[in-house]
């Protein structure tokens, strides 16, 4: 009999691969239109596939020493202070204009300027941007910003009773904060009734509270210390950004640097694997709560087990759909830990839990390609709105830069492009993380046939996560 550990390897690429042989019945949020795909899907799922193996191979012939453990920054410029200062004023003044929006502007989310802004360009737009410029949001983030600035004032008066955050953080809370805040919002987008959750005045009140939230975190625990740790959305953004070429030191230099190279070190604390496995598996869900041949037949059975409970038809298929996100959370997480406990096998030098947290910055590439490949429609065809909406934000007919009679361009780009895109990004995203995933084996393990062996898992899940991805996007949904 073969051993198990010889066994999973085939057991986890074989979970993805099978994914495929499912009949097509799902849709990815804001896809449609897959009829008309110019190459079948088996083909570019086992294509896939193929470029994750070719690329292994390349790696464990070619890239024989460490090279992604520093980022060997290059100073570009530095960003003048006053420069720096606008994104600060820029950010504050888009948050308010969210929130009056919401509350004063048209009750009709395809009128008013903050479903879109939030759902499209906050929650798609930022992700590209961090990857493609570095931690933008930083400096865009208005809790952030009002915070800093009632430290800096309250230094200015009292310089003495301000000179340290009044709380400590708790060392053992780590992101745990962070990872309920990017829940909490994927249940906002893929659970909560609709109705509600595309309210312009429920969006802004939700807006409101965060921001309060994060402001007296920032005021009592400090602001960096808050932020990266407790602050959802720039945790997330912040851990996107590490991918980019592009970041920024502490006094305003702009530097470049090594692609990924800014992830290896990534802080691993309490929370941030759970987190990595989040940002996949609600955008897992997102795609298969679509699925009418799969989530179509599991979800009502789900409702008809809490409409027997004696919860009321809303209720119940919030419920159900809380179940779905929490699973498919779980379903990531554990393929990942399938892959660490291959890993261990190889070498009982690291624990399971160590490897665990020296591996996690690899999820982060799958996590973007993820979201990219998801949500890219959305992006390129909603993210037009962001036009009118400019002019007219409350929806009362204004027309304040002469856009208001803009109109959304479906043919801006075609479904095979999409596709196209999608797949691409799918691919690149697992090779990346392949590639980080061979780079820290490589540094963590002294004889170079242990690295290369360990990898093995990393590509069983590597080969997993990518046929799922591609299964997710492949099918068609009614």
């Amino acid at each position: 009999m073969l051993p198990i550990r010889r066994l999973l390897p085939s057991a986890l690429g074989g979970l993805g691969i099978a994914a495929l042989l499912f009949p097509q019945g799902a849709s990815a949020h804001g896809i449609v239109g897959k009829a008309d795909l110019p190459i079948p899907v088996w083909l570019f799922s086992w294509t896939a596939a193929i470029v994750l193996v070719v690329s292994f191979v390349a790696l464990s012939t070619l890239w024989t020493r460490p090279a992604l453990q520093s980022e060997h920054r290059k100073r570009l410029f530095t960003m003048p202070a006053v420069v720096a200062f606008l994104p600060n004023v820029f950010g504050v003044g888009l948050f308010v204009l969210v929130v009056y929006a919401g509350f004063a502007g048209a009750q009709v989310p395809n009128a008013n300027f903050s479903p879109t802004f939030i759902y499209v360009v906050f929650w798609v737009g930022l992700p590209v941007a961090s990857v493609l410029f570095g931690d933008v949001f930083r400096a865009f983030s208005p809790w952030r910003s009002c915070a800093r600035a009632i430290w800096w004032s309250c230094r200015r008066t009292a310089p003495r009773s301000f000179e340290r955050a009044p709380l400590r953080y708790p060392e053992r809370l780590g992101v745990w904060p962070a990872v309920a805040a990017l829940v909490g919002f994927a249940w906002l987008e893929l659970v909560y009734v609709q109705a509600d959750r595309d309210h312009p005045a429920t969006l802004a009140t939700l807006s409101l509270a965060y921001f309060l939230v994060m402001l007296v975190g920032m005021l009592l625990f400090g602001v960096e210390e808050w932020g990266q740790r407790a602050d959802g959305f720039g945790v997330y953004f912040n851990l996107l950004s590490r991918i980019s070429v592009l970041c920024r030191d502490g006094r305003g230099v702009i530097c470049s640097r090594r692609l990924l190279s800014g992830l290896p070190d990534m802080p691993v604390v309490a929370g941030t694997v759970t987190l990595v496995c989040a940002v996949i598996g609600t955008t897992t869900f997102d795609g298969l709560s679509n699925n009418v041949s799969v989530w179509g037949k599991v979800e009502p059975s789900l409702q008809s087990v809490f409409s027997g409970l004696g919860f009321t038809q809303t209720p119940a298929f919030e419920l159900a759909y809380s179940v779905g996100l929490v699973l498919c959370v779980a379903l990531i997480a554990g393929v990942y830990r399938l892959g660490i406990v291959g890993v261990h096998s190889v070498s009982p030098g690291f624990t399971a839990a160590e490897l665990r947290r020296k591996f996690a910055h690899t999820l982060v590439p799958i996590g973007f390609a993820y979201v990219l490949a998801h949500y890219f429609s959305l992006l390129i065809w909603q993210g037009q709105a962001i036009g009118y909406l400019a002019s007219d934000p409350l929806g009362n007919g204004a027309n304040l830069f002469g856009t208001s009679a803009y109109q959304i361009d479906y043919a801006i780009v075609s479904y095979a492009a999409i596709w196209y895109v999608q797949v691409a990004a799918l691919i690149a995203g697992h090779v990346g993380g392949l590639t980080l995933a061979h780079d820290r084996a490589l540094a963590t393990y002294r004889d170079g046939q242990e690295a290369i062996r360990s990898q093995y898992w990393m590509l069983a899940v590597m080969v997993a996560f990518t046929s799922f991805g591609l299964w997710l996007l492949s099918a068609v949904g009614t």
